[in-house]
C-alpha cells in the first residue's frame, strides 16, 4: 500500500532540514531560516491541534451564547456581544470559555509559554 506523508509531517521535515543548515548560514539568513522553521512548526501544530481546539472553542461559545453554529459565526457573535457589553465578566461561563480558548490557541502559537506560577511540563 502506498502512503503519503501527512501535511504536518512534511512541515516538520522541512523545519528540521532548515534547522540542520541554519548553523552554516550568515547571521541574517540564519535568522530568516529560524523564522521560517518557527512558522512551519506553528503550521504543524495548527494542523494537529487546531481542529480539536476549534471544536472545544465552538462548544464553549455555544454554551455561553445559548445556541450552536459554525465556529466563525459563534466567534463573530461572541466578539460583538462582548464589545457591546451584552456579555461581561459576570456572564456565567464566559471567563472559563475565554480562558480555555486562549490556552488552546497559545498551545498552538507559543507552546513554550507558561503562565506565571505554572510548573514546566514533566519530561
Amino acid at each position: 500500500m502506498i502512503t503519503h506523508p501527512r501535511t504536518e509531517e512534511l512541515a516538520q521535515a522541512v523545519a528540521a532540514w532548515i534547522d540542520t543548515i541554519r548553523p552554516g548560514l550568515d547571521p541574517r539568513n540564519a535568522f530568516l531560516a529560524r523564522v521560517a522553521a518557527n512558522a512551519l512548526a506553528t503550521v504543524g501544530r495548527e494542523l494537529t491541534r487546531g481542529p480539536a481546539a476549534e471544536a472545544t472553542a465552538a462548544a464553549a461559545m455555544a454554551q455561553v451564547l445559548g445556541h450552536g453554529g459554525p465556529h466563525a459565526e459563534l466567534n463573530a457573535e461572541l466578539c460583538a456581544r462582548i464589545r457591546s457589553a451584552e456579555l461581561t465578566v459576570a456572564t456565567p461561563g464566559l471567563l472559563a470559555a475565554l480562558r480555555t480558548m486562549a490556552s488552546d490557541q497559545l498551545a498552538i502559537d507559543q507552546p513554550s509559554y507558561r503562565p506565571e506560577g505554572t510548573p514546566p511540563p514533566r519530561p
